[in-house]
């Protein structure tokens, strides 16, 4: 990468596509158009992921790397009768590990984020002992810890060895028994498949036992419904402005339920953060506040899924798919 590419922000599809995949394209071509905008974006995100610790202007770029990665990882679990699950799961299973190693630096990130928010409407008198240097000592170490093993992580071999195999992937040709066959004939099916399987998490979700199994289940629907989502975006070219309409109402869910998962993952910390108060010898009582409080941010959210769900799953958002 260039030191010009570090101070610009990645391009956006339609610069790099230079123009999108008619409606007539074959699943092949619309596939892989849609792979290379996202692995191009990944790579030029790479240079202002490596400075974002240092320059404030970047310091999105992880959660924009990790979106590219998911996306990618996505389409390729996907649309396995495009591009063979014999190529593309090695990829995919690579695009994992980056994706967990960026949510590593990105995660702690946000819950001291969330956790600050917390606490600034707290009245002083709530706010017993030292609450705040406690949550920036929690963090910290943290947030180093998981950028020293992204940086690692982004220097190694195997890093480079995805990058060369994400290529060779998107170079094509798709091999797919379905590749060649008109894409608003064979992605809208899949795109189903992908809905289906966030429907019937959902289900589960619905009759898991309030706690963890439930916390889970629904972070499992979540990552179908972000899959869901992806897909659709990738065959939007072949099935046009009702596709876009099933992307946004997936795009909602996952916003929800991602927002859900952060509170759950606050309410662990809060916990955290009260035992070593008390094992410090402080008064733990703010912590079970911010415990307190994000057990009903993760109750209300649950709530809103459930309506969001409903709204989102009406049949005029899926008629496409059929």
């Amino acid at each position: 990468m260039t030191t010009t590419e570090t101070l610009t922000r990645p391009e956006r599809p339609a610069v790099i596509a230079g123009t999108k995949p008619p409606r007539d394209s074959s699943a092949g071509d619309v596939v892989l158009a849609y792979l290379r905008i996202h692995a191009h974006a990944l790579k030029t995100l790479e240079p202002a992921v490596r400075a974002g610790e240092f320059d404030p202007v970047h310091q999105d770029s992880v959660h924009q790397m990790r979106v590219a990665t998911r996306r990618l990882r996505a389409v390729l679990r996907t649309f396995g009768q495009v591009i063979p699950h014999a190529d593309s799961s090695p990829v995919a299973a690579e695009l994992q590990w980056l994706g967990r190693t960026l949510g590593q630096a990105r995660d702690d990130e946000v819950l001291s984020g969330l956790l600050r928010d917390s606490l600034r409407p707290t009245p002083p008198e709530l706010l017993i002992g030292p609450v705040q240097a406690r949550v920036q000592g929690y963090f910290a170490p943290r947030r180093a810890a998981a950028r020293d093993t992204l940086l690692e992580a982004l220097d190694s071999p195997r890093y480079h060895q995805l990058l060369a195999d994400l290529d060779r992937v998107t170079a094509g040709p798709a091999n797919g028994p379905l590749a060649g066959a008109p894409a608003r004939d064979v992605l809208p099916a899949a795109v189903q498949g992908a809905y289906r399987q966030a429907k019937r998490r959902m289900k589960r979700a619905r009759h898991a036992p309030a706690g963890p199994a439930r916390d889970v289940a629904l972070h499992q629907a979540r990552k179908s419904a972000r899959r869901a989502r992806y897909a659709a975006e990738a065959a939007s070219p072949a099935s046009g402005k009702q596709a876009r309409r099933f992307v946004r109402q997936m795009k909602k869910m996952q916003s929800v339920l991602g927002d859900h998962h952060d509170a759950v993952l606050a309410r662990q910390a809060a916990r955290d953060l009260g035992i070593g108060a008390h094992l410090a010898g402080e008064n733990a009582f703010t912590y079970g506040l911010l415990h307190e409080h994000e057990f009903h941010r993760a109750e209300r959210l649950r709530m809103h899924a459930r309506r969001q769900w409903r709204h989102a799953s009406r049949s005029r958002y899926r008629r496409w798919m059929n």
